[in-house]
């Protein structure tokens, strides 16, 4: 199926020389003076190996038939990250290179969306945020207000992140999946 390039976005999955890649990175750049175009960093799944192609936003790119289905996370082990689809209970084990840096963030029973290609994983995409505890950073400070500066704190899945100065040990705080960032304190 062709598609403009403009609307590729990550975790796509597109045919180029009769070869798969899966979009890691999409970005469009428009420049003052010329045509605008779309810079794809992509990861080519038979072998891992990292490409980098620019299209013009209009150019048709041909993009692979998969199935993006919700699955749940069960568990690690040597053969890699293991998932459950919870229609009919398959499972099947995806390698720890299509986790990749996203791999601190999962959690047991954390629903994802996987991309299957002729059942073997290809791609996946985490909840957008996802909950944890921070379990050391500085004490908070007396008077110290919600300023613009942040101070450095470990969360619970080993991952350091920047927390507003009132952020204190112990507390549950919501994180985004795609670059670490704090967003708030938990709700619960």
């Amino acid at each position: 199926m062709k598609v403009i390039a403009s609307s590729l976005r990550k975790g796509n999955v597109i045919e180029v020389d009769g070869k798969l890649y899966v979009i890691v990175t999409a970005e469009n750049i428009h420049p003052g003076k010329g045509t605008p175009v779309t810079q794809l960093d992509m990861r080519r799944i038979s072998d891992g190996v990292k490409v980098s192609e620019r299209y013009r936003t209009t150019e048709q790119v041909e993009r692979a038939f998969v199935e993006d289905r919700e699955h749940t996370f069960l568990y690690q082990d040597a053969e890699g990250f293991h998932f459950m689809n919870p229609e009919n209970y398959d499972q099947f084990a995806a390698p720890a290179d299509i986790i990749g840096d996203q791999a601190p963030y999962l959690q047991e029973g954390m629903a994802v969306m996987l991309s299957v290609y002729n059942g073997i994983p290809i791609a996946i995409e985490l909840p957008q945020r996802v909950t944890l505890e921070i379990t050391e950073t500085e004490p908070t400070m007396k008077g110290q207000t919600a300023s613009s500066s942040y101070k450095p704190a470990m969360l619970s899945n080993g991952v350091r992140t920047m927390v507003p100065p009132h952020v204190a040990t112990g507390t549950r705080v919501v994180i985004m999946t795609s670059d670490g960032s704090y967003v708030e304190r938990a709700k619960d």
